[in-house]
């Protein structure tokens, strides 16, 4: 996990006093993301350990909610999420926020542990596993 945690504060708190644009990067197209929110919370192990053989899971993680308008991405995240499937890959989502008057493009890398669906849209909830600032 390469999460710079000075930049993963600016961002909390961007996010808390701000509402930036947040894009999801699928399969060469962008879908919006809204309502995101950003937390550290504990997860459902003891102790620092890798899960299923697959990934390590921490006692906390940095967890990213977020929700994508229409159900078209539905199909595209079978793919992506953690759990029985082994062959789950990473989400990108990019946003841009401002730190000391500068604005910085951030590129945020997640995995998908859960999804929730509505008629009309698709809650994403994710563990934050590499933030880089481009």
């Amino acid at each position: 996990m390469s999460v710079n945690l000075d930049l993963l504060e600016i961002l909390m708190k961007f996010n808390e006093k701000n509402s930036p644009e947040y894009l999801l990067y699928l399969n060469d197209d962008t879908y919006p993301l809204t309502c995101v929110s950003i937390t550290n919370s504990p997860t459902p192990v003891n102790e620092p350990t890798t899960r299923g053989g697959v990934y390590f899971s921490d006692k906390f993680a940095y967890k990213m909610n977020g929700v994508i308008d229409g159900l078209s991405v539905v199909p595209l995240l079978t793919q992506k999420m953690l759990g029985p499937n082994t062959e789950f890959s990473e989400l990108k989502i990019s946003t841009q926020i401002e730190s000391n008057g500068k604005s910085m493009n951030l590129e945020i890398f997640t995995n998908l542990t859960n999804s929730i669906q509505t008629p009309d849209s698709i809650e994403l909830s994710m563990i934050i596993v590499k933030l880089e600032s481009v």
